[in-house]
């Protein structure tokens, strides 16, 4: 099964759009409606997070994708094959993305500082990349979020010779929408 995971807020809800536009087909149940942070939706699942639990919607997935946080991918039992496609975003860009969607949901950032909030994700990514690299039934492709939005056909491809290879590479690049980049980190402004 095909898994898109990264941090919230690093693009997952574009890939699992994009590769939907590819003819992958997503394992989702639309119980969290697009918004202003997401127009064109999140593409969740609500049972992938009580995987540890009850991990019987994998059923489900197989031959389609599913978008899980990074924290989640621990969950996953070992009798299955997974291909994640790992969406990685610069820290700035994530931390203020997060925070205007946090502001306009009326809730609080927490008042961590940025610089540490910065050190425990990449921190948890560092780890979970050294896992992922550990286990024989997952195969994991890196797409940087700014190389899909500035070469979306040169990542279409990469994704394409990785999962399937009969994806619809046109339509996946067609599919990443530029104008979604709102949340640029100082290099890119």
């Amino acid at each position: 099964m095909t898994i898109v995971s990264g941090l919230p807020r690093s693009g997952t809800s574009m890939m699992m759009r994009a590769l939907e536009a590819g003819g992958l087909a997503p394992l989702l149940d639309n119980v969290r409606k697009a918004d202003e942070d997401n127009p064109k939706g999140y593409y969740e699942f609500e049972p992938v997070k009580k995987t540890k639990e009850d991990p019987s919607w994998l059923r489900l997935a197989q031959g389609k994708v599913v978008k899980m946080v990074y924290r989640l991918l621990y969950d996953l039992p070992e009798d299955y094959e997974y291909r994640v496609v790992f969406m990685e975003r610069d820290m700035r860009e994530i931390l203020e993305s997060q925070r205007k969607m946090l502001y306009r949901h009326g809730k609080e950032d927490g008042g961590i500082p940025d610089d540490q909030m910065k050190a425990m994700f990449e921190s948890e990514l560092n780890q979970c990349r050294q896992w992922l690299d550990q286990q024989p039934n997952f195969s994991v492709l890196y797409i940087n979020y700014i190389d899909m939005i500035q070469n979306p056909l040169l990542q279409a491809r990469r994704i394409n010779d990785f999962l399937t290879g009969s994806l619809d590479v046109s339509a996946i690049a067609d599919n990443v929408d530029p104008n979604l980049y709102r949340n640029r980190g100082h290099s890119q402004q």
